[in-house]
């Protein structure tokens, strides 16, 4: 039997699906890192990030970068699946509980489902 995607019972099979994909996520971080290579006076592995709106840039061995490049890969997927997880649970909201009375229907775009 095939769920369609508004029905609630495809919602609900589709957050534990995002839910147990969260679960699986490995370690996280967030911000930038590059490999500049050997380079004259700056560092070759710099780690960037913001704190407290300010910029902070650190030095970082080859093993720091590449296990730091996939933490902030992991956190790219963490933010995604969490959009993901918003768009289904607004997406239940709206469908499956009563509403009140409205003059004009509210568009997907507003309700954010889109």
């Amino acid at each position: 039997m095939t769920q369609s995607k508004k029905s609630p019972a495809f919602r609900l099979t589709e957050y534990g699906r995002l839910r147990a994909q969260l679960a699986s996520t490995g370690w996280i971080n967030e911000g930038y890192v590059q490999d500049r290579g050997a380079s004259g006076g700056s560092p070759a592995f710099p780690w960037t990030r913001k704190v407290k709106g300010k910029t902070v840039c650190v030095a970082l061995s080859k093993e720091q970068y590449e296990w730091l490049k996939q933490a902030i890969a992991n956190w790219r997927e963490v933010q995604k699946i969490l959009r993901q997880m918003q768009r289904l649970s607004r997406e239940e909201l709206f469908e499956a509980l009563p509403n009140p009375r409205r003059r004009k229907r509210l568009g997907k775009k507003i309700l954010g489902v889109v």
